[in-house]
């Protein structure tokens, strides 16, 4: 709007004419009379400026004038005008003559149409607010039509299983007509249920790679607003466009974000998030046998899902990507190194075999963090040094130069002793790796255990094993010092955690072959819940003694292996004091080989479930 005021300012100063028109007898007569000072000349027309005002012809005697124009006679022009305007001394300057009809555009119909325009910005401005608010409930989804993700199967490992349950949705989108001819319909949806990072996602975008079919992807948490009815209508939006682009793929990515369980939660509904479920459950049951549109979903919730959505004909198949084994995480680095320079000395096996219970994210993690470290300290290749401080760094924490007293170190040494020595003279303990008293993350010290073989099943022997290394440290710290500390509280809160769940979950307590507590449970209250009820306080009082118990129990065997091998952890954190750092090598010389399996130690029978 300025620049148009602007254009009609300066419209207006090229518009007006000061010149007052003189004929050229008169011109003559003034140039003769010595009153003219200077002339231009452009083409027929000459404007002028008087050396004296004269008064306007016909006008008020007191209103004078001193610029001027007139005009060439047209016929024959005028040779002698130059030679008298120097005889006269009057100064002569030339232009182009100017295009009347240009001058008429610029100075009056270019501000009218800029007018105009300005006008029509409005109002499509206007019109595209308004249609923004009508907007509002379609699905911001990432639609893959030609362009679709450059991953395929080959991208993703340590999940054979999942690909080849998702192989035949690829199968059935590229050619239908097969699967329709015998009558059958695959499952309408897929749901990838794993724990963080063992690659849903991934997943997903191989199967949009894969097939050569329109693939739309959006997160469940982008239907969700603080308007009532928006997420529905952007579900109902969504399917809208996978129907029209069929066979077509929708992938929904953390699908607890709105579809929990109705009527779980404590408090006021979530009106908005039920709407956006009950539309979602609406969609997937309302599908054409033969619309072909498959529906992939991902989750590390499955439980906290609503039955609704996992019933058949909606989320029919669920596909489970668990933590990949040995086999698995070996083919994982092996995809994850493929673009780095890799050292000759580096052995994926030996390292898959180090990264028990990592998934695919984390053993990505270990190979950027070698490529970044070997980076940083100007390597030409990463080497199996390199994957040796990523991995430390990634388990233990990154180095912090902490400045501790003498007693604090000693108590460190002693500490982390504890619990070497323990694990390694306890035949069923996972083997030590490393021992160090240099601080890593927010741990002072730390002592690294890296299992030989993945585990499905873990015995009582083996869990009552484990919380006797957990309070190794401490038991060391009263053998020894003859008080504790305060760096035993996380080793307390984990050996507590998990002698509550042997009671609790594994039915290793007091109560037999009784489970406590159960999926269903509502953490958040306060208590346990039993089948469905809370229990209670009388069998509160027992689990809480049942912990105890199996905590003292782990606490006497922790207290008996450090007495009958006091030399042995005195060696090792006098070791400790000077060498800061001790690896499984180092530990074969202080402490000797490590016992072989007791079978005394294997007294408890039976196995439980892996630790959730």
């Amino acid at each position: 709007m300025a620049a148009l005021i602007l254009w009609n300012a300066l419209a207006l100063v090229w518009s007006r004419s000061p010149a007052v028109h003189l004929s050229y007898t008169e011109f003559i007569a003034q140039v003769e009379a010595g009153n003219v000072d200077e002339v231009t000349i452009a083409g027929d027309t000459i404007e002028g400026r008087l050396r004296q005002a004269m008064p306007l012809p016909d006008g008020p005697p007191d209103v004078t004038f001193d610029r001027f124009e007139t005009v060439f006679p047209e016929a024959v022009g005028d040779p002698s005008l130059l030679p008298l305007l120097a005889e006269y001394g009057v100064e002569v300057d030339t232009r182009r003559p100017r295009n009347g009809f240009v001058g008429l555009i610029l100075a009056n119909l270019l501000p009218v149409a800029l007018l105009v325009g300005v006008l029509v910005w409005i109002g499509r401005r206007t019109m595209q607010g308004q249609a923004g608010v009508f907007n509002f409930t379609r699905a911001r989804a990432r639609t893959y039509t030609t362009e679709r993700p450059d991953v395929t199967f080959d991208d993703v490992a340590g999940c054979d299983e999942a690909k080849e349950e998702l192989h035949q949705a690829v199968e059935f989108l590229r050619d239908p007509d097969r699967y329709h001819r015998l009558g059958a319909r695959l499952p309408r949806g897929f749901l990838l249920v794993g724990p963080p990072g063992t690659g849903k996602t991934l997943l997903a975008r191989a199967v949009a790679g894969e097939a050569s079919v329109p693939f739309l992807s959006i997160s469940a948490s982008e239907f969700v607003e603080m308007f009532v009815g928006v997420g529905a209508g952007r579900v109902r939006d969504l399917f809208t466009q996978a129907k029209k682009m069929a066979p077509s793929i929708v992938f929904i990515d953390e699908l607890d974000a709105v579809g929990r369980r109705r009527g779980a939660g404590l408090g006021t509904v979530n009106d908005e998030r039920e709407q956006t479920l009950n539309q979602l459950l609406t969609e997937m049951d309302g599908f054409d046998e033969r619309e072909n549109v498959i529906v992939l979903s991902a989750t590390n919730r499955p439980d906290v899902l609503d039955p609704a959505l996992l019933r058949p004909g909606r989320f029919d198949r669920q596909v489970v990507v668990e933590m990949p084994d040995r086999r698995g995480r070996e083919q994982i680095l092996r995809i994850h190194t493929r673009k780095l320079v890799v050292a000759a000395d580096v052995d994926l096996a030996e390292l898959a075999a180090r990264t028990t219970g990592m998934s695919g994210a984390d053993l990505a993690n270990i190979a950027n963090e070698a490529a970044l470290l070997a980076a940083a300290r100007g390597g030409d290749a990463v080497t199996a040094a390199d994957f040796d401080r990523a991995l430390d760094k990634i388990l233990l924490g990154s180095e912090r130069h902490t400045v501790m007293t003498d007693f604090d170190r000693r108590v460190v040494a002693y500490h982390e002793s504890g619990h070497a020595v323990v694990a390694w003279f306890s035949p069923l303990a996972d083997p030590v790796h490393k021992v160090t008293i240099v601080p890593h993350g927010r741990a002072l010290g730390v002592t690294s255990q890296l299992p030989e073989e993945d585990r499905v099943n873990y015995s009582r022997a083996y869990l009552m094993t484990r919380l006797a290394v957990m309070l190794g440290g401490r038991t060391s710290e009263e053998e020894f010092f003859g008080e504790v500390t305060t760096g035993a509280e996380s080793d307390l809160v984990e050996a507590t955690k998990l002698a509550r769940r042997m009671v609790t979950r594994w039915g290793m307590g007091s109560f037999g072959p009784m489970a406590l507590r159960t999926d269903e449970e509502q953490p958040f209250l306060g208590y346990e819940i039993a089948q469905g009820r809370e229990l209670s306080e009388e069998m509160q009082a027992q689990v809480d003694r049942d912990v105890a118990a199996i905590l003292e129990e782990a606490h006497a065997r922790a207290k008996k292996i450090i007495d009958d091998h006091r030399t042995d952890l005195e060696r090792l954190a006098e070791h400790l004091l000077v060498a800061e750092t001790v690896a499984d090598g180092a530990l074969v010389d202080l402490l000797g080989a490590r016992p072989g399996p007791d079978d005394p130690d294997l007294r408890a029978g039976g196995t439980v479930d892996a630790p959730g």
